[in-house]
């Protein structure tokens, strides 16, 4: 059975020039971490040339497809009928882009078969994450 689920999106940066840099991106979804996502920006598409990583709730992406979503670090919201805007902040500033909501939703519909929202205690290895919490307090 998979575990971990990936997808290439195309985001586009949301800027003040009329015409907005595509940057390819890619979303993951790791079953042992089954209420997280991440979303990865290579290197040529950061400020400081290096790949980022955001990490945030799959329910925040669910969320994000309908509605705004998120008070923190990354935000969402309907931008149309056919895109999502993301926005990530970071001390450096924000980044804002565009996703198609078709990808988005493809995703999220994948990581629901693979782990169903209210079923995610099953994926976590409680026992682990606590050995490893004791270990860190040391």
């Amino acid at each position: 059975m998979e575990t971990v689920i990936q997808q290439s999106v195309e985001a586009r940066l949301v800027a003040a020039a009329p015409r907005m840099a595509t940057i390819p991106a890619r979303l993951r979804y790791d079953r042992t971490e089954p209420f997280a996502v991440t979303m990865t920006f290579p290197a040529r598409s950061t400020l400081e040339g290096v790949e980022v990583t955001w990490s945030f709730a799959r329910d925040l992406l669910t969320a994000g497809l309908t509605g705004e979503a998120g008070m923190g670090d990354v935000r969402l919201r309907p931008h149309g009928e056919d895109q999502v805007v993301m926005e990530f902040h970071a001390p450096e500033g924000t980044a804002v882009v565009r996703v198609r909501a078709e990808e988005l939703r493809r995703f999220a519909a994948r990581t629901i078969a693979l782990v169903p929202p209210g079923r995610e205690y099953l994926h976590l290895d409680l026992d682990r994450d606590l050995a490893l919490l004791i270990r860190d307090t040391r």
